[in-house]
């Protein structure tokens, strides 16, 4: 881990030197303080001035991760972070590849996932003077706005505390994306190796648990026992939390119906009689007490009012979080319960042991019913075996393959496969689903398929819209490169949303279409992986399931019917369309 070198006073002198000190340098203090803290990988894309950094970790035994693209590189240390609940690390060069990289860190923060990004970047003398340095940038300036905590290191002896805010940062409190800026010459500075070992520092309990305060406690539990139509809305905060036994335990023992957001999704199996994902319109609607664990009233839920949630002034919320802030963003929070989601549970639980009576049965059988109605009614589209496909009858296929796979991990971003898929395939143990979040962001696939497969080892299988995959497609190679199991499924329908649509002009292709026909899994193929072409859910199963027991990198281009489709998906209300004529 160090390096040898004469002794420089000696040398400089003029003198022989008696004996040689032995010496580390910038590159191998940051290796050692992401090893002492028990970062095993790191996600980047090589260059100046990180690129021998990246060589050096790799020798050092840490796994590095190459990818095509600094923001999938960044989107697959995010969701790292959320499945170790330790920060991913994502490394990429200065100022362009920084920009990159910082769409990740920014959706990172705001998804709640711990991150760091750590990039080189230009001189620092030269850049405040802006005298046009190589990729000259003030990379820290740009990155403050856009992540929990931002820090800069210009000493080697430096560079341990430096990490070591970084990850406290990342992991405490409510969860986030920081940035760590490394000048070029930071890497090459020279200290003497017993100095530059007692600089590094190992983070002791960096994510402490927060206690709730007995006065919330007992206040959420006399609002929840009064309750006649109470509800559970989990979030993906509290699949992170880890808390999976004390969540189970509050929703079994309560017997308070719940309705997972789409990460929380398995926390408990989508078919368990408490589930009211199904009837979750029914749910939001009539439900008098609502508890939020992990769960944020933002768009996802309709920010907490207007007609998904019936009357107003009919709800009163209860509101887990470790962030005060987050309570009353939207509507009032009755019973505030500010603290780390286990803990939080634990103390609701050890209230509900006490006198609880239960939920009220009536209540239970109004979800029982509406949910069987719902997926009733769902059934014979999931079980159409047309050619070509619509989305409904691929799903139909890729969620008898999870039923069987529980142990899969299920990557899924577009529009309409995104939002179908939420509904229709059933997940069945936490964190396996993983999709585009808080953001609703395209371009997450294959970043996170790559680090689900690189942190847990399981099978993936990502889900794409043919619209989405484009964002990160080129990352095939990289799954190919590292040989990872990973099935791409893509719903090709020939464009954004549908393929469909025309020029008016005759001159161009229509906004939102592709090529027609496409074959994606030819670009699978080209880097050694294996592809395959389906226009039945029969041969789309086949399939998927030839791919998941190979565990070769796999591309299934699957041919959904063009007009197959809506505008936006579930939120096409959230897209301005004009309603103008145009002029003559």
């Amino acid at each position: 881990m160090t390096v040898q070198a004469q002794n420089i006073d000696a040398i400089t002198a003029g003198a022989v030197p008696h004996e040689e000190a032995e010496l580390t340098d910038g590159f191998h203090l940051v290796i050692d303080a992401l090893k002492l803290n028990g970062i095993e990988t790191i996600y980047n894309v090589p260059g100046i001035p990180i690129t021998d950094l990246g060589r050096l970790a790799q020798a050092e035994g840490l796994r590095v991760v190459s990818f095509r693209h600094e923001q999938n590189a960044g989107n697959a240390a995010a969701i790292a972070g959320f499945l170790t609940k330790k920060p991913g690390i994502c490394l990429t060069v200065s100022a362009p590849g920084f920009l990159n990289g910082l769409t990740a860190l920014a959706n990172a923060t705001t998804n709640c996932f711990p991150m760091i990004l750590i990039s080189g970047s230009s001189e620092r003398e030269i850049v405040d003077l802006q005298q046009g340095d190589y990729e000259e940038m003030d990379q820290l300036a740009i990155a403050k706005p856009l992540c929990k905590a931002a820090f800069r290191v210009l000493h080697a002896a430096d560079i341990g505390i430096g990490v070591a805010r970084a990850i406290r940062a990342a992991v405490s409190g409510r969860p986030g994306g920081v940035y760590l800026d490394l000048p070029a010459k930071l890497f090459s500075q020279v200290i003497d190796a017993d100095l530059g070992a007692r600089s590094l520092v190992k983070v002791i309990d960096p994510a402490p648990a927060q206690i709730p305060a007995p006065a919330s406690v007992a206040r959420a539990l006399d609002l929840l026992k009064g309750a006649e139509r109470p509800l559970i809305i989990l979030g993906k905060g509290a699949a992170y939390a880890q808390a999976d036994e004390a969540v189970r335990a509050l929703v079994e023992e309560s017997g308070i119906p719940y309705v997972p957001m789409s990460m929380a999704k398995g926390l408990l199996p989508d078919t368990h009689p408490l589930s009211a994902g199904a009837a979750r319109s029914t749910a939001l609607k009539d439900s008098d007490v609502v508890v939020l664990v992990g769960a944020r009233l933002n768009w996802l839920l309709s920010h907490g009012k207007g007609k998904t949630w019936g009357e107003p002034g009919s709800k009163r919320f209860i509101q887990i979080d470790i962030e005060p802030r987050e309570m009353d963003s939207n509507v009032e929070i009755a019973a505030p319960l500010v603290g780390d989601i286990g803990s939080c549970v634990e103390a609701l639980l050890e209230g509900i042991r006490k006198d609880w009576k239960g939920a009220p049965e009536n209540w239970l059988q109004t979800i029982r019913t509406k949910r069987e109605a719902n997926i009733a009614k769902m059934a014979p589209k999931l079980m159409k075996n047309t050619s070509p496909m619509c989305f409904h009858s691929a799903l139909g296929a890729l969620r008898t393959v999870i039923k069987e796979r529980p142990d899969a991990i299920l990557v899924n971003e577009g529009a309409n496969t995104l939002d179908l898929a939420r509904g229709i395939i059933d997940m069945y143990q936490p964190r396996k689903r993983l999709d585009v979040g808080t953001w609703g962001v395209m371009g997450i696939g294959m970043g996170f398929a790559v680090a689900a497969a690189v942190e847990t080892g399981k099978p993936v299988l990502a889900v794409e819209g043919d619209s989405a995959f484009g964002f990160s497609g080129m990352e095939v190679e990289t799954i190919c490169r590292y040989d990872l199991p990973v099935c791409i499924v893509i719903f090709n329908n020939n464009g954004i949303y549908r393929g469909t649509d025309t020029d008016p002009t005759g001159r161009d292709p229509g906004t939102t279409v592709f090529v027609k026909d496409s074959r994606y899994d030819r670009m699978m193929e080209a880097f050694g992986g294996v592809g395959v072409n389906v226009t039945t859910p029969d041969d789309l199963k086949r399939a998927v399931d030839a791919a998941m027991d190979s565990g070769k990198p796999t591309l299934i281009n699957a041919v959904i019917d063009p007009a197959a489709g809506s505008e936006s998906g579930n939120i096409g209300s959230l897209n301005p369309q004009s309603t103008l004529k145009k002029k003559k």
